[in-house]
């Protein structure tokens, strides 16, 4: 049996609830990006800076902090940090004025022969910091290396940045066609939300993959006009798709045995329930709360009949599942009474099975 169509359009007030979630993500998210791309991130850039362009110390020079003071050392060992899966070693040694320190190192120094126990090796201070160690012709920098300590925030600072764009205009989104459409998930938020993310991942690349914050800004920038051309193209498209009745179309399945499966029946009817499961099989459907379908069920009765399959609205009644965003709603009657049938789009054309009339034998 085909659903007949009863298409119904009227505007639904706009959500506050999703709205003010947006806003609030989208406020908090602009501000913590705006304190990383605006602060944390020049710092670092310029520590990074400072680091390269420091000179090595003399007698005479400027202070320890501010110059590389190398020193030489005795290696006593290296331990091997057993949780992590890239090779990073604890190294252990002992300064020429018998001071004893350790740094950390994210590199294989197995592979390193000066890298024994009881090796000469020299270590390089900055700010009070070992930054680098030297074993033999081999350098190795340590964890505190700032020459690339910028991208981490900058890359944090970007993505939240994004997103926080991305929810404001969610938010709009949502107030503007919720006016116009009692669908639940527009296609306006859909393409709002697709686009953000896409351009969250090329400003995560571009951190990671250029030269300084501006070469970083400038990418994510243009790749932000390309997002917006391709939202703006697409927009043409969705608008003739989504427009007009919105009834799906789905063919039912014929059942020849019982399914059970993640839905629920709403509406003022005494099988309404939402125990969470429905069993559809020839002739039955049926609510229950046990996933093999066997115990406790509330069958419909045969009065039920489907109209047509919709999207999820947003005046459907608090508690409708959105089954990760694949949810659909069979409007039924019984008796002039509304139902709805909610459950995953692939097993709606069962619902539509159970109640298709068993033929006479």
């Amino acid at each position: 049996m085909t659903p007949t169509p009863t298409p119904s359009h009227e505007a639904a007030p706009a959500p506050r609830g999703p709205i003010r979630a947006y806003l609030a993500a989208g406020i908090l998210f602009s501000l913590v990006a705006a304190w990383l791309l605006l602060l944390t991130t020049p710092d670092a850039r310029d520590d990074a800076r400072a680091f390269t362009t420091a000179p090595a110390c003399t007698a005479s020079g400027r202070s320890d902090s501010d110059c590389l003071r190398t020193v030489t050392a005795v290696l006593d060992r290296t331990e091997r940090e057993a949780r992590r899966k890239t090779p990073s070693y604890w190294v252990y040694l002992t300064e020429a004025d018998g001071t004893s320190t350790r740094t950390t190192i994210k590199s294989d120094l197995k592979r390193l022969p000066a890298a024994r126990p009881g090796a000469s090796i020299e270590v390089t201070y900055w700010q009070d910091q070992i930054r680098y160690v030297d074993f033999g012709p081999d350098r190795r920098y340590t964890n505190a290396d700032p020459r690339e300590s910028f991208r981490l925030p900058l890359t944090i600072g970007l993505v939240l940045g994004i997103l926080g764009a991305m929810l404001l205009t969610a938010a709009a989104a949502t107030a503007w066609s919720s006016r116009r459409s009692p669908r639940a998930y527009t296609w306006q938020v859909g393409l709002t939300i697709t686009g953000g993310m896409f351009l969250t991942l090329f400003g995560a690349a571009a951190a990671w993959n250029s030269d300084g914050i501006g070469d970083a800004l400038y990418l994510t920038g243009v790749a932000g006009v390309v997002v917006l051309a391709l939202c703006a193209l697409a927009a043409p498209f969705l608008h003739r798709r989504h427009r007009g009745d919105d009834t799906i179309a789905l063919h039912l399945s014929v059942l020849t045995e019982e399914a059970c499966f993640p839905g629920l029946i709403m509406g003022e009817v005494p099988y309404a329930n939402h125990a969470g499961y429905l069993v559809a099989g020839p002739g039955v459907l049926a609510t229950t709360p046990d996933p093999t379908g066997a115990f406790h069920r509330k069958a419909a009765p045969r009065t039920l009949t489907p109209l047509r399959v919709r999207p999820p609205y947003l005046t459907d009644p608090s508690g409708r599942p959105d089954y990760d965003g694949r949810a659909v709603v069979v409007e039924c009657e019984d008796n002039g009474v509304p139902v709805l049938v909610v459950t995953h789009r692939k097993d709606a054309p069962a619902v539509l099975g159970a109640l298709e009339p068993v033929p006479a034998e």
